[in-house]
């Protein structure tokens, strides 16, 4: 696999202090009540979104989880539009229909959206996944899954059809240890996800879901797998919520020397020392590189909370239910 050029390690560094920039302002709002909706941190997450969908082609079909932003952004949706989602606004993904990150999808980009009772985003990548099989198209679908979801039923009826049927389909566990507040140890016997790809007769990786060119590489290559034909993968990446589950979660059942620990393994601060040090490359330009976000994400800002709330006259528009 050919190595990563300067170029795409300065822009997996930027992707990532954009989603770490976002999560923070947009928990910084909450806090002060200027949000509605509700607030899902990514914080920790990072390495593990963009790693994975910077790994895709443009044209590869990705179905991310609540905590995979990064992912959404490097996909094409803007902060703007998602600031705006956030605020029930009619410039956001869901026009006001929605004031979350739950269902924000664009099919124009590739994206679907989320499902919240993970792991219902699986069967539907799935299906994405046979379809692009069955019209002979060298496309992928992407879709990720916690430690909690890999429990479901549904998980394992999901992943058994796509081994059969060797569908173009890649699973990123984001193993960040806690179900909401269920601890891996209280929710399987054990130790690594992964191992039960071999019950499929699959691959199965185990990836350090903080070191974002780790999780670049192995995702790279299940793609390539795919979308030669031999089938999924399941990449494991081992990480830790750094937050509780939403905003009203003070996560107070994890151990603070948990987090302690895990605060040393921060994926942008590793990537950042990495940069500076083995690759010899300019403090500035890394600063560059987050002042352009600082700049982008307070744009998304003034932006969402100008924009019009929608027409109380359009409610039913785009919203199909029998």
């Amino acid at each position: 696999m050919a190595a990563l050029t300067t170029e795409q390690k300065l822009e997996l560094y930027y992707w990532m202090v954009l989603t770490r920039t976002f999560d923070e302002r947009m928990v910084s709002l909450w806090k002060q009540g200027r949000g509605i909706g509700g607030t899902f941190s990514e914080r920790g997450h990072e390495a593990v979104s963009v790693g994975s969908a910077y790994a895709l082609a443009p044209e590869d079909i990705i179905a991310p989880m609540h905590r995979d932003i990064g992912a959404c952004f490097l996909r094409g949706l803007s902060p703007r539009r998602v600031f705006a989602n956030l605020l029930g606004k009619e410039t956001g993904v869901t026009r006001g229909r929605d004031v979350n990150i739950h269902g924000m999808g664009d099919l124009r980009l590739g994206i679907v959206g989320y499902i919240s009772h993970i792991p219902m985003s699986m069967p539907i990548a799935l299906g994405v996944a046979m379809s692009l099989k069955l019209r002979k198209e060298p496309r992928v679908a992407m879709t990720y899954v916690g430690d909690g979801g890999s429990n479901a039923g549904l998980w394992h009826e999901t992943i058994n059809m796509a081994a059969l049927y060797r569908a173009p389909y890649v699973l990123i566990v984001e193993n960040n240890q806690y179900a909401y507040s269920t601890h891996v140890s209280q929710q399987m016997s054990i130790e690594n996800i992964a191992d039960r790809a071999a019950g499929y007769n699959i691959p199965g990786v185990i990836v350090d879901g903080n070191d974002v060119e780790a999780v670049y590489e192995a995702t790279k290559e299940a793609v390539k797998r795919a979308r030669q034909g031999e089938g999924p993968t399941i990449i494991e990446a081992k990480t830790m919520r750094m937050m509780g589950h939403a905003i009203h979660d003070g996560a107070e059942y994890v151990p603070r020397a948990l987090l302690a620990e895990w605060e040393k393994k921060d994926p942008i601060d590793r990537y950042t020392e990495k940069l500076l040090a083995g690759e010899r490359m300019d403090r500035v330009a890394l600063d560059e590189i987050r002042q352009r976000a600082e700049v982008e994400i307070e744009d998304a800002i003034e932006f969402a909370e100008a924009s019009p709330l929608p027409d109380p006259k359009m409610v039913e528009t785009g919203v199909y239910a029998p």
